[in-house]
């Protein structure tokens, strides 16, 4: 793949993989809702070691750690600078763009500069946790176990996973053979727009044939759908009560204001050893389970 690191599920011997789905990707979300619970950016940076620490017991450290590459700096430069541009609660001033009409009296603060950079931290983890489900959570048995609840939306969203590769490939075939026009077929806009209708109108046809294929093999008849059979495993119950222990984590220092960190008027960060010794466990308490490797397949 010319060097590039794909993101997508691979099986992989590691105990997170060996878990049930629903499981993984339970561990995953509870790593992202830490991260949206909190704000003081020492436990934000501990739940970001959290997630490259996952990434790399469960073997999708190298795809994890090139995500975090690429959108760390966009997300950076984004959040602070839209921060800074929109917000008018600091009290550091450090730069006066003057009036910008509808914006108004445009004035930098050192606070919103802050704010943005914590912000950008916390949308970071959630986007790297969110990742690590994509990596570690089979879709398969995902979709299978939301069949149970909800038939039609499971199979929806098989379908979609399934063909949304197949729309870009086409759409890049279509787009390569414009090109090999002798004319160079339309160009910008209009050539987009070409590849564009091309594309839907292919996966309209295909969406037909598949709804056809479903309806032969039974899928519209209305039947219960039959459980994985699976045994609980000692990874699934390891991988949720981590990612439980971490939600409480984060609700314990939210409710009595461990760790407060608050942007405006003016910054003020609480740095204690209760702070860092809360950052501490949540990497402890989710590293944990990455230690039994029994049952693990290699």
């Amino acid at each position: 793949m010319n060097g590039a690191t794909r993101i997508g599920y691979v099986r992989r011997p590691s105990p997170l993989h060996a878990a049930r789905a629903t499981v993984a990707a339970t561990y995953g979300c509870a790593l992202a809702v830490a991260a949206l619970m909190t704000q003081n950016p020492i436990l934000l940076g501990g739940l970001l070691a959290t997630v490259l620490a996952a990434s790399f017991a469960a073997g999708v450290g190298r795809e994890i750690t090139r995500a975090a590459r690429v959108a760390a700096l966009p997300m950076v430069v984004l959040t602070v600078l839209v921060n800074v541009l929109v917000s008018r609660e600091g009290l550091t001033v450090f730069a006066r763009l003057g009036d910008w009409g509808v914006l108004g009296q445009v004035n930098l603060t050192v606070e919103a500069v802050v704010y943005g950079l914590v912000l950008a931290l916390r949308l970071l983890v959630v986007t790297l946790s969110c990742l690590l489900v994509v990596c570690a959570a089979d879709p398969d048995e995902l979709l299978f176990s939301f069949r149970r609840i909800s038939p039609h939306s499971a199979l929806t969203a098989a379908l979609t996973t399934r063909l949304i590769p197949v729309l870009g490939a086409d759409a890049r075939r279509l787009a390569e053979a414009q090109r090999c026009r002798p004319d160079g077929g339309a160009r910008g806009a209009r050539g987009r727009l070409a590849v564009m209708r091309a594309t839907v109108a292919g996966a309209l046809d295909r969406s037909l044939d598949v709804a056809a294929v479903l309806e032969m093999r039974g899928y519209g008849a209305a039947r219960a759908a039959r459980g994985s059979g699976r045994e609980l495993s000692r990874h699934d119950v390891a991988f949720a009560v981590a990612g439980a222990a971490v939600v409480l984590i984060a609700l314990y220092a939210s409710v009595t204001g461990a760790g407060s960190f608050t942007a405006y008027p003016l910054v003020h960060l609480e740095v204690s050893w209760e702070v860092i010794s809360l950052a501490g466990a949540m990497l402890v308490v989710s590293l944990l389970p990455f230690l039994d490797r029994r049952g693990v397949q290699r």
